[in-house]
């Protein structure tokens, strides 16, 4: 790049040193030389100045100076020494400016080269495809990553993105659920999509998504699209999946087993002593703790597999809802923590009455778990502009803001329960959210560390 700087600022000077002698030439033949004066030169003193900086700029107006002095005395004319020095010296300053302005220029355009040079750097390093269009869906920026991506999926090289997407929909494992995706997105410039697809045959499965670009007007001016490759992630979860489902079968039946086995001895307990009855109460509690941990295991193994069937029946929640906290209230008070109900104008719904008490009594256990000893649990059940809402409130440990956005993933755990050795799987919350967004509704979580937590579930009215 320097040996190509350098040669085009010899091929500037050349041309504008043949410039110079032809002006001469002219201003001689002419004899225009008071007419023109010695600004007929200016132009190409500017241009070397602003192509080979400050200090050729000024040799050249004294060069271009010397240049007008002979064309002046060819036309026997003879300016005094003032008008001699004035206009020389007006060329060598336009020369020293324009070499000023052209070191400024090349300052400013190395930043910028360096810039985007850092940025290509920057896009070309990421493992996502990235492109950037205009609203017509015509490619503006594009990455190493998309392209090598595009390559291997088979895309045409011309076409806006969405012509090129549709020319590989017959290569897809489900082509016509991803040509109408690709039509709700055209049809909706404003909104921002991500979508999965899986290749025919290879098993590979790609991630897209695209959110329109606005200027600071808010006015919109593209598109930007990203792909990832997430075939070893999904590969991963299907391998969790079916070990979930596989230990859970085959916990079921030990445990089967271990509960009918106790039920037999619990007509025996008058006959083993109170040291044989602590021990039949403790293995009793860990049953069912086990019990419960499969029942969830299995559940979530029919969630990922997409079977679980939901009855559509009217619902009281207010009776939901009280059946929950009676059953959650003997270990409450084992942990003197009060569980208080209230509820007000509670709107009828539709749903599963089970699925739903299976909402709040996990939303219960988690409160009446994460509280102190005198804590108190509140649960309110009313009604929310026509909705049903369902808030359950403790005074607990509560969650730090940074982990909030992850309570509803299945399997996590808060730091602050494994600090203080909270029994738990990390699947309550991720089963509930499951079930109230199959029930139409949405689930909210607030919360500050060290004072406690507030759940909130809208459902919408029959």
């Amino acid at each position: 790049m320097r040996h190509t700087l350098v040669r085009r600022r010899f091929v500037v000077a050349a041309i504008s040193l043949v410039g110079m002698l032809v002006t001469f030439g002219v201003v001689v033949a002419t004899d225009s030389s008071v007419l023109t004066g010695a600004i007929v030169f200016a132009p190409w003193v500017m241009l070397i100045g602003v192509d080979s900086g400050a200090a050729a700029g000024i040799v050249t107006g004294g060069f271009a100076g010397a240049l007008w002095i002979a064309a002046a005395s060819a036309d026997s004319t003879h300016p005094t020494a003032a008008q001699t020095i004035v206009r020389v010296g007006i060329l060598c300053v336009l020369g020293f400016g324009s070499g000023v302005v052209g070191n400024q220029l090349r300052t400013s355009e190395r930043a910028r080269a360096t810039t985007v040079a850092r940025q290509r750097a920057l896009i070309d390093a990421t493992i996502d495809g990235i492109c950037l269009t205009d609203v017509d869906g015509n490619i503006l920026i594009v990455n190493e990553p998309l392209v090598r991506m595009a390559i291997d999926l088979g895309m045409p090289t011309e076409g806006t993105v969405a012509e090129r997407l549709l020319a590989v929909a017959d290569k897809l494992a489900d082509p016509d659920r991803y040509r109408q995706r690709m039509l709700e997105i055209a049809e909706s410039p404003g909104q921002a999509t991500t979508d999965e697809f899986e290749l025919q045959g290879t098993g590979r499965v790609f991630r897209g998504y695209t959110s329109p670009v606005s200027d600071r007007r808010n006015r919109p001016v593209g598109r930007i699209w990203t792909l990832r490759e997430v075939t070893a992630d999904k590969e991963l979860e299907r391998m969790r999946d079916a070990f979930v489902a596989t230990v859970s079968h085959e916990l079921r039946t030990p445990l089967t087993s271990i509960s009918g086995f106790l039920e037999m001895l619990r007509d025996e307990e008058h006959r083993i002593g109170d040291t044989g009855r602590t021990y039949l109460d403790v293995i009793r509690r860990s049953a069912e703790r086990l019990h419960h941990l499969v029942e969830d295991l299995l559940f979530v193994a029919q969630i990922e597999a997409r079977r679980v069937d939901l009855q559509h029946d009217p619902i009281d929640l207010a009776v939901v809802a009280e059946r929950a906290v009676e059953a959650v209230r003997p270990w409450a008070s084992e942990k003197h923590v009060r569980v208080d109900l209230k509820t007000d104008n509670v709107p009828t719904i539709l749903g599963d009455e089970r699925r739903l008490g299976q909402v709040l009594d996990n939303l219960l256990s988690n409160a009446v778990k994460f509280s102190r000893d005198g804590g108190v649990v509140d649960v309110v059940v009313g009604n929310d502009n026509g909705a049903a809402r369902i808030v359950v409130t403790d005074s607990g440990i509560g969650i730090a803001a940074d982990e909030q956005g992850h309570v509803f993933s299945r399997f996590y755990r808060a730091r602050t329960a494994n600090d203080l050795a909270v029994p738990g799987t990390g699947l309550g919350l991720a089963i509930t959210r499951t079930l109230v967004d199959q029930h139409g509704g949405t689930i909210d979580l607030t919360s500050s560390e060290g004072e406690g937590t507030s759940v909130t579930v809208r459902l919408p009215a029959a």
